[in-house]
């Protein structure tokens, strides 16, 4: 019989936070977790490829809302800067994209399995934290694409650089996008490092 790790009451917080540079263009997104006493749960970041502001926006909601019910919690409170999709989330705008209709939908099916959801805009001051690991993934995105132009080509040079942003977390350093390393492979890092306060 297979068993389950029991269901979390206490609300976790999400700041979350969409780039794109050209609007379309190079897009990304930043989320970070935490708990209501200011204890960080975990940071989410992500390239998104070519697309729109308001796209990488409702990627973070939904990997606030995945991590949020991966690790069986059941209450989440998200801080978002973007107006269009807290109004949107809150029912006071009309989702009008194509584009975003499918991803609006997918966030409301995960809130519906929250036992409470709350969502507020915020500045973009009060933002800053997010706003960085979005921006950092996109600068990673810009400096990996100069050395290696796709994952499939750095496979075959074992001497092309290979960029990325990382966390520290329990001794481990977990990457904030995966790299095209083989089983085994050794590697050299180089490590810069950026405070986790805004």
């Amino acid at each position: 019989m297979t068993t389950h790790p029991p269901q979390r009451k206490t609300e976790i917080i999400a700041r979350i936070d969409g780039a794109a540079r050209g609007n379309p263009g190079p897009a990304a997104y930043g989320v970070v977790i935490g708990t209501t006493g200011g204890e960080r749960l975990a940071t989410l970041a992500k390239r998104l490829g070519q697309t729109t502001n308001n796209f990488a926006e409702y990627h973070a909601l939904l990997a606030a809302l995945e991590y949020t019910l991966q690790h069986r919690h059941l209450r989440l409170k998200v801080y978002s800067d973007s107006e269009l999709l807290v109004r949107q989330m809150e029912g006071v705008y009309k989702v009008k994209s194509p584009d975003l209709k499918p991803l609006h939908e997918r966030a409301r099916a995960l809130v519906a399995q929250l036992e409470a959801f709350t969502i507020q805009h915020v500045p973009r001051e009060r933002n800053r934290e997010a706003d960085r690991l979005a921006n950092q993934a996109l600068d990673g995105a810009e400096g990996s694409a100069a050395a290696t132009p796709s994952a499939r080509d750095a496979r075959r040079q074992p001497g092309a650089a290979l960029r990325t942003s990382a966390t520290y977390q329990q001794g481990l350093l977990r990457p904030h996008t995966e790299l095209p390393l083989e089983e085994g492979e050794t590697v050299q890092i180089e490590i810069h490092r950026h405070s986790s306060t805004p």
